[in-house]
């Protein structure tokens, strides 16, 4: 902790900067009572948007809530939240782009063996971004990789942008009650909500195309919400998204369809149960990357014509809550059945790797408030959650000579299963003491047992570990609209099944651990709405899987620092000629390095920008709205080695930074016309080439980000 960069003074005094900001504003200490809410975010210059409407701050219960600005605000550590407003706004189709608008997440193009529309690469504070495996995905609370501990990775992520109400992204602070794969924090996807009114729907189409490419066939998205609440208290939702089309590279045609039930019946007005059935199933091309050559001759063309990818996966969940009072209780199960498969060519053959999983899982949740005198309260909160995991990874192939792709009668030369068994227990209070302190100090405990049996050796591999996590967080509240927060958790990462043959032999099975610090403010008052952190995290007992030599390499313990931030800034208290005007941004500052002894000792971490950011400016007037932004992010290295000199198949070599700058026009006709909304934008206005590169992946290699893009879209309320 000596010797720190500069930007750590730097964070502490814009924090301090926007305390003295609030001190100036009022005159005296005022009781937390409030913090913006929803309508207020949306809102603008108007009324309602200089208004804090009146929330309790102690909430009982969940702690990330439904991802409203309350929630938001109340959190005790960093956090933002893309709702689907912004969504609609900046055109946004899938996930990555969502998550990219988050200071301090790097969503790279997909690549590699996750190059299409159904694979997620997330990095978060400097963690290698491969297939999301460093961060903990939820969809309603409901884990969403196909094997939450034994096989995390993203390949498959069966989640579809247009079915979202919010992205909630919390950086720290959640560890206690989240995880597995917690390092990298805790994205949750919101779904959307089941109508108040009897009977409410929504429909959108957006159209998107690159002119500049080689595409085939634009790609065109559509989204369906139809669903209402009766007056006995029974609601259900009905939601839809399809995607059809092509990306800016050859052979990149996608074909995906999403389809979610959802059911509510509040029983009492303390007492409901809800359930949700999801069928989510695709099938996409993969372009591949290109070498050196290749790229430069034309970046847009594949060179990988076999390669494919399909998926599907079942979900079914059900739940009960029983709120009333200071006390909240809630039972939730659910079951989810995945198939993951594709072809791909492995240089001297072709194969098949259909591989299937079942996740069953059951978590309840206690939390009772209570006053002790002193002028505190208390909020206890008991947790217990059990997963049960089984998985079947087969491989079959067929040489290129052959000339016929494989099928589950060619030669197979994987086949095993996998079985984990994991209970999280967790404890936390929550202790309001007076008018602006809030500590929660907190334990999570993870037991695990896993097996993995190769059967075509007959060989087994077991292990078990336990993983114990202590977590502190502080707040501090020093006035209506501005806070301070500070906190310490521990984080942990479970053995993965492609890992356990090699973990094993070297009689080396325990979870990857980090511990993360973080210290942070918000500010909501008047036409400014920002926040501002720093953080640090030590992550030791590292692992990373290639995919090329099947082999796992220890890499050890990493160091992430860094700072990062967010604005809004509303100018019309400025004058009548800027009313509806906003300027907004992010900005994070990510030092990530090696820090185990050895060669790569103090090198960065692959796939880390030091420097990322956004800054836009907005209008809106009526039903016009307009918008104007640039996105930027540094250079990054492909290995651990940090080799700057490009390699002749594209994997490895300094990856340069860029900045991208996009455009878009709307309008809401209103109610005169079923809330018709329309909006147009062109992404990468100026055609900036950049890229990025596959590493230790079988299809490595170069790979083109969005050259300019034109989007059309439509929206109707009924």
């Amino acid at each position: 902790m000596q010797n720190r960069p500069p930007f750590w003074a730097c964070a502490v005094a814009l924090a301090a900067a926007l305390a003295c900001h609030a001190a100036q504003a009022q005159q005296s200490v005022q009781p937390v009572q409030s913090a913006p809410s929803d309508a207020a975010d949306e809102a603008g210059d108007g009324e309602a948007g200089n208004t804090l409407q009146a929330v309790t701050v102690k909430a009982v219960g969940d702690w990330l809530g439904s991802a409203e600005e309350r929630n938001v605000q109340n959190h005790p550590g960093a956090r933002n939240v893309i709702r689907r407003a912004e969504m609609q706004q900046e055109g946004l189709t899938t996930v990555r782009e969502a998550l990219n608008r988050i200071p301090g997440v790097h969503a790279p193009e997909n690549n590699g063996t996750g190059s299409h529309d159904m694979a997620l690469n997330i990095g978060i504070r400097g963690l290698n971004p491969r297939l999301a495996s460093r961060s903990t995905l939820l969809m309603d609370g409901i884990p969403v990789p196909y094997a939450p501990y034994g096989q995390p990775q993203m390949s498959f992520g069966p989640v579809s942008l247009g079915l979202m109400d919010a992205v909630d992204v919390v950086r720290g602070g959640g560890a206690v009650r989240y995880g597995p794969q917690n390092v990298g924090g805790i994205i949750n996807f919101v779904t959307r909500r089941i109508p108040e009114k009897p009977f409410a729907g929504d429909a959108s189409v957006q159209l998107q195309s690159s002119p500049s490419s080689t595409q085939s066939s634009p790609k065109k998205t559509a989204n369906l919400m139809l669903g209402g609440t009766a007056a006995n208290g029974l609601g259900m939702a009905l939601l839809y998204s399809g995607t059809r089309g092509s990306d800016w590279r050859e052979h990149s045609q996608t074909h995906i369809d999403d389809v979610i039930l959802k059911g509510r019946y509040q029983i009492k007005p303390a007492h409901a149960v809800y359930a949700t059935v999801q069928h989510y199933e695709g099938r996409a091309e993969m372009p591949g990357g290109l070498t050196a050559a290749n790229f430069r001759q034309d970046p847009y063309q594949s060179t990988r014509p076999l390669d494919g990818f399909w998926g599907r996966r079942t979900l079914a969940a059900a739940g009960y809550q029983h709120e009333q009072g200071q006390r909240k209780a809630s039972v939730n199960t659910f079951f989810t059945k995945t198939l993951r498969s594709g072809f791909l060519d492995q240089g001297r053959f072709v194969s098949l790797s259909p591989r299937y999983y079942w996740v069953r899982g059951i978590e309840g949740h206690l939390a009772q408030g209570f006053s002790t005198g002193l002028n505190s309260h208390h909020e206890i909160g008991m947790g217990y959650r059990y997963i049960n995991e089984a998985s079947h990874e087969l491989r079959y192939r067929e040489n290129i000579g052959a000339g016929a792709l494989p099928s589950e009668r060619s030669r197979n030369d994987r086949d095993t299963r996998g079985r984990t068994e994991a209970h999280a227990i967790s404890l936390d209070d929550r202790i309001d003491l007076g008018e602006h302190w809030t500590i929660t100090p907190g334990i999570r405990y993870e037991r695990i047992r896993q097996q993995q049996d190769n059967l075509l050796t007959r060989t087994p591999y077991r292990g078990n570990y336990h993983a114990v996590l202590p977590a502190l967080n502080v707040m501090y509240w020093l006035r209506e609209g501005v806070s301070l927060y500070a906190n310490t958790e521990g984080s942990f990462g479970s053995v993965q099944y492609s890992q356990m043959p090699n973990r094993v032999k070297a009689k080396d099975i325990s979870p990857e651990k980090a511990r993360t610090w973080e210290l942070g403010v918000r500010y909501a008052q008047g036409p400014l709405k920002a926040d501002a952190g720093l953080f640090l995290i030590n992550f030791s007992n590292q692992y990373e899987s290639s995919q090329i030599t099947n082999s796992v390499t220890a890499r050890g313990k990493t160091r992430h620092q860094g700072l990062e931030g967010s604005f809004t800034y509303r100018l019309g208290h400025w004058g009548a000629a800027l009313q509806g005007v906003q300027l907004y941004g992010n900005y994070a500052y990510v030092d990530a390095r090696i820090r185990e002894a050895g060669p790569n000792k103090g090198h960065r971490v692959p796939f880390s920008s030091r420097h990322k950011g956004l800054l836009g400016v907005s209008y809106q007037q009526g039903g016009l709205k307009l918008g104007f932004e640039g996105a930027f992010q540094s250079s990054q290295y492909a290995d651990n080695a940090n080799t700057a000199a490009p390699s002749a198949d594209g994997s490895t070599g300094r990856i340069p930074g860029y900045a991208v700058w996009h455009l878009r026009a709307g309008y809401d006709f209103g109610g005169a016309l079923s809330n018709l909304q329309l909006n147009v934008g062109v992404k990468n206005l100026f055609n900036r080439s950049f890229y990025t590169r596959s590493y230790d992946d079988n299809n490595k290699g170069l790979y083109l980000g969005q050259p300019r893009t034109v989007y059309v879209q439509a929206s109707v309320k009924f």
